[in-house]
Formats: structure tokens, C-alpha cells, sequence
């Protein structure tokens, strides 16, 4: 189980599990980790946590957050990374990643796949690298998608793919060969698909209403994946298919 040792000028404050999916940080009491300092916003930062990947969200805190030393609105966290919050420290410590050969840089880097229409004659899809995703501008465009790069190393197995089987977008494709792949809309509904040794999972992040997966709710767990499951988000319909 990753945790978090969190520190003041060197000086030990103690450790955190991150045996939950969600734990939150900042000033008011009720946050899971409690910083009571005027440096951190009433609710700062959150740490989702999906199997045995976690990822940092700084809250628009008035401040801001640092990952070893580089200002952050959302990152994937690795082993030893050190999360800043003023002088207050919180060092992550993963087991599980520490033979990790390279680290990645976060949501920052990573491609983001605006909305646009499937170009049937040539199944071109656009991508580019952007921090946030674009909103999408048609009742049925695609949910933004943002995708971290998996390990290089990672074992082979069958690759997942999504399918968009309505609106706009219907026939587009995207492969989920990255370790974790967001989707949804920041605000309204997000989910995450993580890929692992032994499967895809979807879980729900943000939002009242949770994805459906065969009609079905996923729950507050994270629900693993079967092929040719069909995922509902926002009232896109994309089918799950491992090739």
C-alpha cells in the first residue's frame, strides 16, 4: 500500500496511508490530512489512489502546489516524489514502483484528445499536447480524454480499445495502452481506466452521477473491465474491446 510521510523543515509529522481512493488535504478540519497553516487553502489538494496508482489534484489552492519543485495542477505521483504545500512536505512512497526504470512528468505532458469529428475516409484522429482538455462545444462530442504513458517495460497482454457508438463521434477509436486514461468532463463527470498486470478497471473520480457499464452503476469501487462491456459517460456510449 502506497503512503504518504509528511514532514515540517525536515522534522517527521508522521505517515498517511493511502488506503482509501480519495483523501483530501488543505486548512479545514475536516480534510484527511490537516495542514493548519495560513500557506494552505481551506480545501487544497486531493489524492485519488486506483489499485496501486495515485494521482495529485491541486484544488485552485490560493498558493498552489509543488512536485519536486515544479508547480502542478495535475500529476500521476511515482515513488519518492515529494509534494510541497509551503514548508510542509508530504513524500510518497510507492514499494511497488521502485523498479520503475524511468519516471513520467504527469498530466502536464501528456496528449490530450480534444473532441472533433470522426474523418471516416481516412480514420485520422487528431491529437495534441495541451495542460487542460478542451470543453466540448457539441451535445455529443466525445469526453475529453487524457492519457499517461505506461511503463515501457510493462508485460505484453492484450490491449484494450474503446469504440464511440454514438453521436458525433460514433466509429472513433482509441487504444488504451497507457497505464491510466482519464475521461470525462473536469466539473461534470470524470472517470479513470487503469490498465493492470491482470485487466482494465474503470472507476468513478468526480461527479453526482457515476459511469454505467451495461446499463449498470460502477459504484464507489473500481469495476474491472470484460470485453465488449459497453461504457456510458454523459450519454456516450463506448464499447470496451480487447484485440
Amino acid at each position: 500500500m502506497a503512503k504518504l510521510h509528511f514532514s515540517l523543515d525536515g522534522n517527521s509529522l508522521g505517515e498517511y496511508a493511502l488506503d482509501k481512493e480519495r483523501i483530501t488535504i488543505g486548512r479545514r478540519p475536516a480534510n484527511d490530512i490537516h495542514i493548519d497553516n495560513l500557506a494552505v487553502s481551506g480545501d487544497h489538494a486531493v489524492i485519488t489512489t486506483i489499485g496501486n496508482d495515485s494521482f495529485l489534484e491541486d484544488l485552485g489552492s490560493t498558493n498552489g502546489t509543488l512536485v519536486n519543485n515544479k508547480s502542478i495542477k495535475k500529476h500521476v505521483l511515482y515513488h519518492g516524489d515529494i509534494i510541497e504545500f509551503g514548508k510542509y512536505q508530504l513524500k510518497y512512497e510507492n514499494k511497488l514502483q521502485e523498479k520503475t526504470p524511468a519516471k513520467q512528468d504527469g498530466f502536464e505532458n501528456t496528449v490530450v484528445m480534444r473532441p472533433t469529428k470522426l474523418d471516416v475516409a481516412t480514420s485520422e484522429v487528431k491529437t495534441e499536447v495541451a495542460e487542460k482538455p478542451a470543453e466540448a462545444s457539441e451535445e455529443n462530442a466525445m469526453p475529453n480524454i487524457i492519457e499517461v504513458p505506461l511503463d515501457s517495460t510493462e508485460n505484453t497482454q492484450k490491449i484494450g480499445h474503446l469504440q464511440v457508438l454514438n453521436g458525433t463521434n460514433s466509429g472513433r477509436e482509441l487504444s488504451l495502452n497507457k497505464a491510466l486514461t482519464t475521461l470525462g468532463k473536469p466539473g461534470e463527470q470524470v472517470a479513470v481506466i487503469t490498465k493492470r498486470p491482470h485487466g482494465y478497471f474503470i472507476a468513478h473520480v468526480e461527479g453526482e452521477k457515476h459511469p454505467l457499464v451495461n446499463g449498470q452503476s460502477v459504484g464507489v469501487q473500481a469495476y474491472e473491465l470484460s470485453d465488449h462491456d459497453v461504457i456510458d459517460m454523459a450519454g456516450i456510449k463506448m464499447e470496451f474491446y480487447l484485440a
